[in-house]
């Protein structure tokens, strides 16, 4: 059984900065992909960043390219999103995901999702 648990969610301000994690419980999580998606109302979700673990870089959707950092300690299990220079339409639900390749058919496991919201 895996399950994810994610935290780190808040309000901020335009042009703040915030750091999500995602702590990964079950096995196999050196061996898997780990991957930050969002959803804001009334839209769809969003791939935003994912990580294998074979590959020691993150691949990144453009919308958040150049601010947001995603890096994993594996010795933790745990995933991190560093999200910089903050814009309102961040503002949404984010989720991470655990799969054993990266890709949407392959994340097989969701956490409950973090709040951000991000104020003008």
């Amino acid at each position: 059984q895996v399950q994810l648990v994610e935290s780190g969610g808040g309000s901020v301000q335009a042009g703040g900065s915030l750091r999500l994690s995602c702590v990964y419980f079950g096995d196999a999580y050196n061996g898997y992909c780990m991957g930050w998606f969002r959803q804001a109302p009334g839209k769809e979700r969003e791939e935003i960043a994912s990580m294998s673990s074979a590959v020691a870089s993150a691949t990144y959707a453009d919308s958040v390219k150049d601010r947001f950092t995603m890096s994993r300690d594996i010795a933790k299990n745990t995933a991190y999103l560093q999200m910089s220079s903050l814009k309102p339409e961040d503002t949404a639900m984010y989720y991470c995901a655990a799969g054993p390749r990266c890709g949407l058919a392959w994340l097989r496991y969701w956490g409950q999702g973090t709040q951000v919201t991000v104020s003008s």
